[in-house]
Order: structure tokens, then C-alpha cells, then sequence
């Protein structure tokens, strides 16, 4: 049995028993967790969609690690510019131990009993809205204190062609 979960904007098989890198999440080491899974598969049955929706994956958190150092080099030729920076990822590591389909009761039971009151009175609440500002009068005024765009030169008539004189002795 396997599943495709989707954490830190990326997915990744998992199967039962084995241990997966993601990005880092925010749960302390040994502390269990649960992901959302967009598709499963175990041997004669498929579950993906809407349906994906039931399956749950858990796991416990085995570490957090920083991954390897990836390099990265801006160039410009004929520039004389280069730079050289790098970057190593905040990761964890998690132990998947089980894949369900359909809502585990506990997770269910513990859903419930966690949202307190006064979280549910803040999302039913209308947001107040920022006061709107108004626009900055500095742009009006820059532009009327700009002086007015300078009229382009007129055009000069073209010189006048002349056809040349003949000689009176070639005549």
C-alpha cells in the first residue's frame, strides 16, 4: 500500500514503514503527525479525487536536519560580475506508520474537542476594513509644475536643385 501526500508544495510517495524527507514541518521530534493524501493505491483498490479526501496519512517526526548545500553562481560575461552564494533547505524526517482511508476517530474526536469558542466567535465576526487613503496629492502637483514639453524644431525646406548651366559655346 502506498500513498501521494502533498506537504511544502511538493508530493512524495510514502509507504507504511518507511522514512521520508520533507520540507520542514512545524512539530517536534517524536510528536505524530498527519498529512493529506491526493491518492492511494493498495493492490486492487485506487482512491483519488474527491474520494482522496478520506485517506489519512500518519507518521512520527524522526528529526529535523538542514539538507545539502546547493550552490548557486550568477555570471555575466565581458561583465567582470560573479557571484556565488549558496543554500542548504530546513528538512524532517518522517516515519510513516499508518495509511487509513476514512476519518480516524481519534483524530475526529480530538478535532472537535481542540477548537476553542473564541476561535469560532473570531471566524464568524465580519473583518473590519482599513480605512481607504486617499490618493497623494504630490503627483497632481508634480505635474503641473513641470514645464510644458518643448514644441519639436520645425523642419527646414529642402535645399533647392538647380539643373546646371550649360556652356553658350558648346552651343
Amino acid at each position: 500500500m502506498y500513498a501521494v501526500v502533498a506537504t511544502g508544495g511538493k508530493q512524495s510517495k510514502v509507504e507504511t514503514g518507511a522514512v521520508t524527507v520533507f520540507e520542514k514541518l512545524d512539530a517536534a521530534v517524536g510528536e505524530a503527525v498527519t498529512l493529506p493524501a491526493l491518492f492511494m493505491a493498495d493492490g486492487d483498490n485506487v482512491v483519488f479525487g474527491a474520494d482522496a479526501a478520506s485517506v489519512t496519512v500518519t507518521g512520527t517526526v524522526v528529526e529535523h536536519f538542514r539538507g545539502d548545500k546547493q550552490i548557486v553562481f550568477k555570471f555575466k560575461k565581458r561583465k567582470g560580475y560573479k557571484v556565488k552564494k549558496g543554500h542548504r533547505q530546513s528538512q524532517t524526517a518522517v516515519l510513516v506508520t499508518d495509511i487509513t482511508v476514512g476519518a480516524p476517530k481519534k483524530a475526529a474526536k480530538a478535532a472537535k474537542a481542540e477548537v476553542p469558542v473564541a476561535e469560532v466567535a473570531a471566524e464568524k465576526a465580519p473583518a473590519k476594513k482599513p480605512a481607504a487613503k486617499k490618493a497623494a496629492p504630490k503627483a497632481e502637483a508634480v505635474a503641473e509644475e513641470k514645464a510644458p514639453a518643448k514644441k519639436p524644431a520645425a523642419k527646414k525646406p529642402a535645399a533647392k536643385k538647380t539643373a546646371p548651366k550649360a556652356d553658350k559655346a558648346a552651343e
